[in-house]
């Protein structure tokens, strides 16, 4: 998976690292049991500070997505067990993004179209 970062845009760098990694996850481009980069190989290729790195993956590990282990480093974690406490999160964020939505005079018809490009881009599993 090769990151696109954008050093100059508005998005945190650290952030854009999540992001990419969830997208690849998403897009079925990384698996459960897929090692990441160590922070400093990461850093290094990219030509940033691995404090940026760092923050990225404590975040992921935090959200659930990757496991970091002494000996084996970040991996991608497998799929939780629990559809419940995902579905409320999601639906917690889809909220929120609807909200947004509305505040910028977005229509209705816009968003969801907005999601559906989202959904098929993001090419998610399970064909649905």
């Amino acid at each position: 998976m090769i990151l696109q970062l954008d050093m100059s845009g508005e998005t945190p760098i650290y952030l854009q690292i999540r992001n990419q990694i969830i997208l690849g996850i998403g897009r079925g481009e990384l698996h459960p049991g897929d090692s990441l980069p160590t922070v400093r190989q990461l850093a290094s290729e990219v030509g940033i500070n691995a404090m940026t790195v760092n923050k990225a993956y404590a975040l992921l590990k935090a959200e659930g997505y990757i496991e970091i282990d002494r000996r084996h480093g970040a991996m991608i974690r497998p799929i939780p067990e629990t559809p419940e406490e995902i579905d409320k999160e999601m639906k917690e964020q889809l909220a929120l993004l609807a909200a947004q939505a509305a505040a910028r005079g977005i229509s209705r018809e816009k968003f969801m179209e907005a999601c559906a490009e989202a959904v098929e881009s993001a090419k998610m599993l399970g064909g649905n």
